[in-house]
């Protein structure tokens, strides 16, 4: 029991954190979402390849089939796609539609089951996936225009961790893998700007220097925190933990930063944690029935077991 209960503060920890990085992606101005994204995968690289070091894990890299790396070096892309949208978001005054788009996320794992692995949906994941649907119009409507925003990290994170699971390689080596891929393109990025002058690093002052080359901190930690939170607690309080950063950064959206929430836009967020709470209890509920089929089956399996073993010893007798 004490090896659960520090797994939930570590969980606690890590969606706490990633809760909070619409507080600390503002303090990096004036750099612009993709002068902070190449900061972050050039600090992040750095970070992983200390941790690593210090740990001695290397041998993780004998394992790194090309296919494996081929999965890795997408799932690269795909997390730049949805570091540099959330880095834009929150620094442009759209942290509640930011929050919106993991709050959606589940939905779009639901979907990508559906899409990928032929998963038959349950009625109430159907009336789940509704409620998000039509929250996607109300909300569109609201915004005038479709809340990208939202869907593009919504899809960018459920594919990258499609591809994750695919990979089947810890998220710390995964990690060193794809800030490796990107770390040269986004070193050639920060040289031109430099070049031309633009680059912020060094140039505004030492604290926002130093705060860019934090990212790398930023990023390594909660994702650790995550791990050890993965290894001792339940899937289930996992999945409930989740949603911990969603809301957080919904409250700095609309408390801290003062982003306006018109009654519109109230409802369209209502039928997402709708469809969200939907989603939850079937969950919930789907995990408890296999549990009993699992429990129920146990003793007819024994029985199954010792049944041969009498009749083998019969033989052995005879």
């Amino acid at each position: 029991m004490p090896e659960v209960r520090r797994g939930m503060v570590y969980g606690i920890a890590a969606y706490g954190l990633w809760g909070l990085f619409p507080l600390y992606f503002p303090l990096l101005k004036p750099a612009g979402a993709a002068e902070i994204l190449a900061h972050r995968m050039v600090w992040s690289l750095l970070v992983m390849l200390a941790i690593l070091a210090v740990a001695r894990n290397w041998s993780w890299w004998r394992r790194l089939t090309p296919r494996r790396l081929g999965l890795l070096a997408l799932a690269a892309v795909v997390i730049a796609v949805n570091w540099g949208t959330y880095i834009f978001a929150v620094n442009s005054g759209h942290t509640i539609e930011a929050s919106l788009g993991y709050f959606i996320n589940p939905l779009i794992s639901v979907l990508l089951g559906v899409i990928i692995f032929r998963e038959r949906l349950r009625p109430w994941q159907w009336i789940a996936v509704g409620f998000g649907a039509v929250a996607v119009v109300v909300l569109t409507v609201d915004y005038g225009r479709l809340p990208w925003i939202a869907l593009v990290l919504a899809a960018a994170f459920g594919t990258y961790g499609l591809l994750k699971k695919f990979a089947n390689t810890p998220s710390a080596e995964s990690l060193t893998v794809e800030t490796l891929v990107l770390f040269v393109p986004a070193l050639i990025y920060l040289a031109m700007l430099e070049t031309r002058g633009t680059g912020t690093f060094g140039h505004v002052g030492t604290g926002q220097a130093l705060l860019l080359a934090g990212a790398g901190v930023v990023t390594a930690v909660p994702l650790l925190l995550f791990n050890g939170a993965a290894i001792r607690v339940p899937l289930t309080s996992i999945g409930m933990m989740q949603y911990l950063a969603p809301v957080l950064q919904f409250v700095i959206g609309l408390v801290i930063q003062h982003e306006d929430m018109p009654a519109s836009r109230w409802i369209g967020f209502l039928l997402v944690w709708i469809a969200l709470v939907i989603l939850t209890a079937d969950g919930l509920r789907a995990g408890a029935a296999a549990a009993r089929l699992r429990s129920a089956a146990r003793p007819a399996r024994k029985s199954r077991a010792q049944h041969a073993g009498g009749v083998q010893a019969v033989r052995e007798t005879t």
